[in-house]
């Protein structure tokens, strides 16, 4: 009998910052429900100056750490489109602001917002060849669009930590994967630009086109049947995409959509906003921990994409004792101890430090956590731990 692997741990972070969407609209002299039943969004995340994908990850990592230690971990995969440097990867940083064991393997992988299922399946891969070692998965991005573009409203930021070992406590990975891959040109981000080039509308019809084609792969390959899932958890560039991903998938297999299959993955996307690599785990932490019923045996149908473009669906299966792993109420004090900026707080907070020059720029102390970004000297990248 294969030995069972997936996930053991799950761990979100966002800011302290949010800036509400009503607020966008109060400024922009539209109607709010344009954002809160267009596109079903309610608040955007807002990073600090001294907060990155680095500081993020940290936050989100040190409960695993805390409740798992590091034993028998030998391997971190730092997923990010929002890298911070072309050369080292952000889980180097991370690596020694948590003081991780040194005999450690570290990568960062990149495919827009998919390389965090890439990083997933990876992680999967290697515990299968080496069942007594064990993977830490980072996704952790901030999604930044130009001020008053089509696309502001689709902001946010956050940061997921999985840890993947054999005989998981929370989730099992599937075996079977449905993948699909097309050259286009959906959303890109060039070297010179901070922010993205993109066109919304052929995304979202890009996007559906993938995830029937990555379904078709994945009913080739012997997945499980539609009628199998008892959830549905979907990439979240907005949470009304999650609801259109699901009638699509729905009128694909002959069906009518169940809103109840896929609504609990929706509910931490409208609070925080795109966080790219982040959003489909995401949507898989808010499943778990606000559904109602007791999930133990049931089956989820998850949905990767990444422009560009690349996507994935694969299953996972909730394992018995699930829920004494979760850190729901962690989750939600996050969510609830949040503080509302106005409009021109929200445009200072989305110019991003850019120590562009060799000059020592020593960043304002905004975080709330325990990790801050302190400083940028002489380019490189400096970080505190207010914790230790």
């Amino acid at each position: 009998m294969t030995q069972p692997i997936g996930i053991s741990a799950l761990s979100f972070h966002t800011p302290h910052r949010y800036v509400a969407l009503a607020t966008l609209a109060e400024h922009h002299g539209i109607d709010p429900e344009k954002f809160s039943r267009g596109i079903g969004q309610d608040k955007i995340a807002l990073p600090g100056h001294d907060e990155d994908v680095v500081t993020m990850a940290a936050e989100a990592l040190a409960p695993v750490l805390a409740a798992h230690g590091t034993d028998g971990i030998d391997t971190l995969i730092f997923a990010t489109e929002t890298g911070i440097d072309q050369s080292k990867s952000a889980g180097i940083y991370l690596h020694g602001l948590m003081n991780l064991p040194a005999n450690m393997r570290h990568v960062e992988v990149k495919q827009a917002c998919y390389s965090a299922t890439a990083a997933l399946q990876m992680a999967c891969a290697h515990v299968a060849r080496h069942p007594d070692r064990k993977v830490l998965v980072i996704a952790s991005d901030v999604a930044r669009y130009d001020l008053d573009s089509s696309g502001e409203a689709t902001q946010g930021a956050g940061a997921v930590a999985m840890l993947v070992e054999a005989d998981p406590k929370i989730l099992e990975i599937g075996t079977v994967s449905g993948v699909f891959t097309e050259d286009i040109m959906d959303f890109w981000r060039p070297n010179h630009r901070s922010t993205p080039m993109f066109d919304g509308k052929y995304s979202a019809l890009r996007y559906l086109n993938a995830l029937v084609e990555a379904w078709r792969d994945y009913q080739a390959g012997g997945g499980r049947a539609y009628e199998d899932f008892a959830r549905f958890c979907y990439h979240l560039p907005f949470s009304r995409m999650g609801d259109k991903a699901h009638r699509h998938l729905a009128k694909e297999v002959g069906t009518r959509a169940d809103a109840a299959a896929v609504t609990p993955g929706l509910t931490y996307n409208r609070q925080i906003g795109n966080c790219y690599t982040a959003s489909l785990y995401l949507a898989l932490i808010s499943t778990l921990e606000t559904a109602e019923e007791d999930l133990t045996g049931a089956h989820l149908g998850l949905f990767s994409y990444g422009s560009g473009a690349t996507a994935e669906f694969f299953d996972a299966t909730v394992v018995p004792g699930y829920r004494d792993h979760l850190l729901g109420a962690r989750h939600g004090e996050i969510l609830k101890s949040r503080a509302a900026v106005p409009y021109d707080a929200y445009t200072a907070l989305w110019q991003s430090p850019k120590g562009a020059d060799a000059a020592r720029v020593d960043m304002p102390e905004e975080a709330a956590g325990r990790f801050r970004l302190a400083a940028i000297d002489d380019h490189k990248r400096i970080y505190a731990d207010r914790g230790a």
